[in-house]
């Protein structure tokens, strides 16, 4: 059986295939992995938000407390409970 030479404008339309082929891929490997810095950008988010809404689940569960209430009075209200007296450090 011979076989039977393939002409140039084979081998060329092939070539040209390849190279297409090639740079496909190359675009396509560059698009993962901007994606995947993009959902490693995306779970850190997420993993925030979660923390942030475990706080808040926590802070709705012990709104309650005496002691819950008690801190925030102070820290956010700036209140005091009777008998206190804050002194202010003006020697810096």
């Amino acid at each position: 059986m011979k076989f039977k030479r393939s002409s140039f404008l084979a081998k060329v339309v092939v070539l040209v295939l390849l190279v297409f082929t090639a740079i496909t891929l190359l675009n396509i490997r560059s698009r993962i992995q901007a994606a995947e810095v993009e959902l490693a950008a995306y779970q850190a988010a997420v993993d925030q938000q979660q923390e942030i809404n475990a706080a808040l689940q926590d802070n709705i569960e012990n709104s309650n407390d005496p002691d819950t209430v008690l801190a925030v009075a102070k820290d956010k209200l700036g209140l005091l409970e009777s008998g206190e007296v804050i002194f202010y450090d003006t020697t810096n």
